[in-house]
């Protein structure tokens, strides 16, 4: 496996069980999610054991590949019937995140290259690709760390939202990947990691990595942001995306609208680390992305604990959409789009 700075293995293949790490626990337990069948990848998926747009495009690769280990067809018409209905059901696991809508589409092109060999060999093949997407993802991620170190001065003060490492992609990371790269090269960086209500990946997740890399991080509550900003304590601001549109919207965790509007009203640098796979440019603006909702619960307990009465009227959005007039570039793992937005995305698509 490609090396990676995390010590933490966030996701790979066990013979034909694809593991996967329960990042719900985290940080007090490491524990795997054994799966199976596709239903346990894609439960894994719904539940958010697994999180963060390019690792949950490669949960969703797996869970194609063990769904089509266990279709039953003597023929190879029946199997592209199931195989299709097994996509669609993938695919609606989450809505607004590309990754998994890219990743089952590639699993589908598989099937297409290989349509003239026999089911087992067919099955085979979409294993052998599964299986080097996450080796991929690793290679990407670090590339695009090379590329954004750049936007990250020495000494300098990033902060960042929600978590966009390791634990969110095959390894290294977006985000955190380009911090990671920076910290490498020897700048003498410090980063402030919003908790990220409602699920907490910045505290549970972010700080969890960087403190296991040794790189300085100190946790703030969210609406800590805006007034680090105004005291010039924050140099750039790095998030990563779930769904990036051809005008350059980008769908990330709910609240980076927010810290997107305050960056630009205190001249701080907005830069949005993401891989090409997070590009749909079919979708041309941000108010077309679908955003999930999600259960109540989420946001009225931590722990199972009650924090809100029990009834309580939520109202719980896990993504917004920032406009892409408020960031500065999108990092990605042939270098950073800038404005023109919708031709450079376009070039950056075709390379």
């Amino acid at each position: 496996m490609t090396e990676q700075s995390s010590e933490v293995r966030p996701l790979y293949w066990d013979q034909d069980v694809f593991m996967v790490l329960d990042q719900r626990l985290l940080p007090g337990k490491e524990k795997y999610i054994a799966c199976t069948t596709a239903e346990k990848a894609i439960n894994a998926i719904k539940t958010m054991a697994v999180r963060g747009a390019p690792a949950v495009g490669l949960t969703g690769a797996a869970a194609v590949v063990l769904g089509a280990k266990n279709i039953v067809a003597s023929d190879i018409e029946t199997f592209l019937k199931k195989f299709d209905r097994l996509c669609e059901r993938v695919k609606r696991a989450r809505p607004t995140g590309y990754n998994l809508e890219w990743a089952v589409e590639r699993m589908r092109s598989v099937l297409i290259e290989n349509a003239d060999k026999d089911i087992p060999d067919i099955v085979g093949e979409l294993r052998k690709t599964a299986e080097a997407m996450i080796e991929e993802d690793v290679s990407i991620n670090r590339a695009m760390g090379q590329w954004g170190k750049v936007v990250i001065p020495p000494n300098g003060r990033v902060l960042t939202y929600c978590n966009a490492g390791a634990l969110a992609t095959g390894g290294y990371g977006t985000a955190l990947g380009v911090i990671r790269a920076a910290w490498e090269e020897g700048k003498n960086i410090k980063v402030f990691a919003c908790e990220t209500r409602p699920f907490f990946q910045g505290s549970r997740l972010t700080v969890f990595e960087l403190t296991k890399d040794k790189i300085p991080v100190t946790l703030i509550t969210d609406n800590t942001a805006g007034f680090l900003m105004q005291q010039r304590k924050i140099d750039v601001v790095i998030v990563g995306a779930d769904r990036i549109t051809a005008n350059g919207d980008v769908a990330n965790k709910i609240g980076t609208y927010t810290l997107a509007v305050l960056a630009k009203a205190h001249n701080i640098p907005f830069y949005v680390a993401a891989p090409r796979s997070t590009i749909d440019s079919l979708r041309t603006r941000g108010d077309q992305i679908p955003i999930e909702q999600r259960p109540a619960k989420e946001v009225i307990t931590i722990g199972n604990r009650y924090i809100a009465p029990q009834h309580t009227d939520v109202l719980y959005y896990a993504f917004d959409v920032t406009p892409s007039r408020y960031i500065s570039g999108i990092i990605t793992e042939v270098g950073i789009i800038t404005k023109p937005y919708k031709r450079n995305i376009r070039e950056a698509l075709q390379k």
